[in-house]
């Protein structure tokens, strides 16, 4: 197992949100790290969640929150020429279709997305205050609430892959 960052007990807020987010995003990746294309296309009936779709719901979620929502700009590749009309969970439904390596390079490549945003709106006067280009249900939330909503995120479907990747190799904890 591989040695995840820690959030500081003592940091400021910035320091301690980025900290549990990276957390979460580590604890998601190791949960992933390792398996086949046959693995992370597993289930744990009665659910059809797979920790394949998982990485790419994750990525589309990135994207979601920092590029299009907090940017105003377009989800990343391939997420932006999805019909998501016609197929609201594609992510979930197409991820059997991608290599490990596909999927990990996919999530890694939204979280430098989402971590370049962040870096940028922190450097800026506003800093966890800034507000996002984009309304979400009538409000324009601040990079503090979005930070906070993604820990949230992760904290709900890590819980999905503990339980996910213990029922294909017996593997527990981080």
């Amino acid at each position: 197992m591989t040695s995840h960052p820690h959030p500081p007990m003592d940091g400021d807020e910035t320091s301690t949100l980025r900290g549990f987010l990276d957390l979460h995003r580590a604890v998601l990746r190791e949960k992933c790290q390792g398996l086949t294309s046959e693995q992370l296309a597993q289930t744990l009936p009665p659910s059809d969640m797979t920790l394949g779709g998982l990485l790419k719901h994750l990525a589309v979620v990135e994207s979601g929150w920092f590029s299009e929502d907090f940017l105003g700009g377009p989800l990343i590749a391939p997420f932006d020429t999805v019909d998501w009309e016609a197929d609201r969970d594609w992510e979930w439904h197409t991820a059997h279709q991608d290599t490990p390596e596909q999927l990990l390079g996919l999530y890694d490549a939204a979280v430098a997305e989402s971590e370049r945003i962040t870096d940028e709106a922190l450097a800026a006067d506003a800093g966890l205050d800034t507000v996002a280009a984009r309304d979400s249900h009538g409000q324009h939330p601040t990079l503090r609430w979005i930070l906070v909503h993604m820990i949230e995120e992760y904290a709900q479907h890590n819980g999905h892959a503990d339980l996910i990747r213990e029922s294909i190799d017996g593997r527990t904890g981080f």
